[in-house]
């Protein structure tokens, strides 16, 4: 057969590969937050204030690094992603007491 064949074989199974993948994050986060407008917000990799630590892992994935800072009223995380090089990251969430209150994407 032609090597075009196998490319056009390829292609097909990446997507349905990456649909079923879609349906089963999708899935699962219905079973677990019951909120078909939370789970499209996740699914869509949203991030708002008011969110927790776990929704955002559920949006975004996991960090790429993480700094905390423990105070005396509160715990504050700071979730780095897309790193740009040694200490530069495209967006820096930032959590106080599990909840986010603002985020800085570059």
């Amino acid at each position: 057969m032609a090597w075009y064949f196998w490319v056009i074989i390829l292609v097909v199974l990446i997507f349905v590969g990456s649909y079923y993948s879609y349906k089963i994050k999708s899935e699962r986060l219905m079973k677990k937050y019951n909120d078909p407008i939370l789970v499209d917000r996740l699914m869509n990799g949203e991030i708002w204030q008011g969110q927790t630590r776990g929704q955002v892992i559920d949006s975004l994935g996991k960090p790429s690094d993480i700094n905390e800072q423990v105070l005396k009223t509160k715990t504050k995380y700071t979730y780095k992603y897309n790193k740009k090089s040694k200490n530069r990251y495209g967006l820096k969430v930032i959590i106080e007491n599990g909840i986010v209150i603002g985020w800085d994407k570059k």
